[in-house]
């Protein structure tokens, strides 16, 4: 069974410059793809490619099955909500979010109830008569999102529809908007730049970067098991470093770390900061470091140390990053200078070919 959008071999070229660059994707019915990645790497083209808006250089667009490739968007029956809301301020909530229906030939009344019932799931009914400068930031895209899914379109685009939320009402959107979506089980592709918000929104992330797909995963997935260097860096946050760990490891007997070392002596290392662990003096897999920088971070401490004695620090990374809860941090009462030992947890070690 095909999937519900299918993109084959998309490529787009303005010129000599390529915006986009072999996409094959797919999404399932009812899912919630984002598209991930800085500004630049194509992740607009691509929306715009899906919705009909730019035509591909070469490659197909598969709806349900059907080449709608030459199909003008008119013809593609989505809804899509840009980061700027693009709401009329002359007219009422009422009037944008009827704006789209006046064209269907319904009844007045029809019009009312789709109105009042699309409202009611963005819980804005109370807000119906008053106009866009009447309302805040968050309203205001809630409204652009109620009047993209009067539609009833068999599709959303979202185009970094949070960008110009502050970060307080911005978490509160994404998750009614998570919620309406996965309540009406509609498909939907949101274009994001933000990692966080891909990471609690969706069910498929497609990371992007330079017109290519770097990876495409569950959330779980792209964190937990990223394919290459950029995708590891893009989301969260990681620690890198090229150095030879075995010179300054407390080993002991633990053959499998080594040998993991010893064959990836000259790869570039990486491990989050959750998931590096302070231990006993000279534990087993652990490292003997000297605290270099402490940071307080609201919910906790992030500390920084070099895995490398002083006369042994390399220039091209060997510093660290690892988090301490409040409570931890106060109980070892730990400052600048102090030496302790750190540990990589089991597994969660990572190694990358280096170029």
């Amino acid at each position: 069974m095909a999937a519900f959008l299918e993109l084959k071999g998309i490529k787009k070229q303005y010129g000599r410059f390529t915006a986009l660059d072999d996409i094959n994707l797919s999404i399932e019915e009812g899912e919630m793809m984002c598209l991930l990645g800085p500004s630049g790497c194509g992740k607009t083209t691509l929306l715009r490619i899906i919705a009909g808006l730019e035509h591909p250089t070469a490659g197909k667009v598969f709806i349900k099955g059907k080449d709608v490739t030459k199909l003008p968007s008119s013809a593609r029956n989505f809804g899509i909500v840009f980061q700027s809301y693009a709401l009329f301020p002359n007219m009422t909530v009422r009037d944008n979010v009827a704006f789209g229906l006046k064209s269907r030939h319904l009844s007045k009344e029809e019009i009312d109830k789709k109105i009042r019932d699309i409202l009611d799931q963005v819980n804005l009914a109370d807000q119906i008569d008053k106009y866009p400068n009447q309302l805040s930031g968050g309203q205001q895209q809630r409204i652009a999102l109620a009047r993209a899914m009067v539609m009833s379109p068999d599709f959303l685009l979202l185009d970094e529809p949070l960008s110009a939320l502050d970060a307080k009402v911005r978490q509160k959107v994404r998750k009614e908007i998570r919620n309406l979506q996965q309540k009406l089980g509609i498909t939907t592709i949101m274009v994001t730049h933000d990692q966080e918000e891909a990471l609690t929104m969706a069910d498929t992330i497609v990371v992007m970067n330079n017109a290519c797909i770097m990876q495409k995963g569950t959330p779980v997935e792209i964190y937990e098991e990223p394919q290459n260097p950029f995708v590891a860096d893009f989301i969260g946050s990681i620690n890198f470093f090229k150095n030879d760990l075995l010179s300054n490891a407390n080993l002991a007997t633990d053959r499998s770390l080594m040998e993991n070392l010893s064959e990836n002596r000259s790869n570039l290392k990486a491990c989050r900061p959750e998931n590096i662990e302070i231990v006993e003096n000279k534990s087993l897999n652990s490292f003997n470091v000297e605290i270099e920088d402490i940071e307080f971070h609201g919910y906790g401490y992030r500390l920084y140390v070099d895995l490398n004695d002083k006369e042994e620090r390399l220039a091209d990374g060997s510093t660290v990053s690892f988090d301490l809860s409040s409570d931890d941090m106060h109980r070892r009462n730990l400052k600048r200078g102090d030496h302790i030992s750190i540990r990589f947890k089991r597994g969660k070690l990572r190694y990358f070919q280096t170029e």
